[in-house]
């Protein structure tokens, strides 16, 4: 069950951050990013350890959109303080894929390959997802999406690597370790 609530929490995340961004209302997706991670952190064993996830997830996420958006490769519709950086509610949506990490993802851990070839294909696809919706757009697409690839490519590893580090989810609770032995 918590490993459903966490998918369908990620999934109304992304797509009111998305749809906020696109439609002017940047603040929707940060308001339920907000109520996505406080859930999160209720039912957590070691709230502070999936903190501690969230918050480096947050980090690693606002270098590097900023840095898509200071090499002009993307652009943003709402929400940004700074025409170099990234906008505040795609912050919070990496954020939100901090909850992932030690749940919806755990199956990942310990398989830095196949972490690695989840980013590189997941990774674009989000962000292709959110141009079309008209969260993002591309200045260059081609360029864009290779840069992507190559950045969810060693960004996912390193991901799990901190959840391994900072996790405060039990695998029971997360499924993971169910879906890690089906795929084994």
């Amino acid at each position: 069950m918590n490993l459903l609530i966490n998918i369908a929490a990620f999934k109304l995340g992304w797509i009111s951050s998305v749809v906020g961004g696109a439609q002017q209302l940047p603040w929707l997706g940060p308001l339920v990013v907000f109520i996505a991670v406080a859930i999160h952190l209720a039912r957590a064993e070691r709230p502070h350890s999936e903190m501690l996830l969230i918050l480096s997830c947050g980090l690693i996420g606002a270098v590097f959109d900023s840095a898509l958006v200071a090499a002009g490769w993307v652009t943003f519709p709402s929400g940004m303080f700074s025409e170099s950086m990234a906008p505040y509610w795609i912050v919070t949506m990496w954020m939100l894929f901090g909850t992932t990490i030690n749940m919806s993802m755990r199956w990942m851990r310990g398989r830095p390959l196949l972490a690695a070839a989840f980013g590189f294909v997941g990774g674009p696809l989000a962000y292709v997802a959110g141009h079309k919706i008209g969260g993002i757009q591309f200045v260059d697409q081609g360029p864009a999406i290779a840069m992507l690839a190559i950045g969810w490519a060693v960004m996912m590893p390193v991901l799990m690597h901190l959840g391994e580090r900072f996790d405060g989810v039990s695998p029971q609770s997360s499924g993971g370790d169910v879906v890690a032995q089906r795929v084994s």
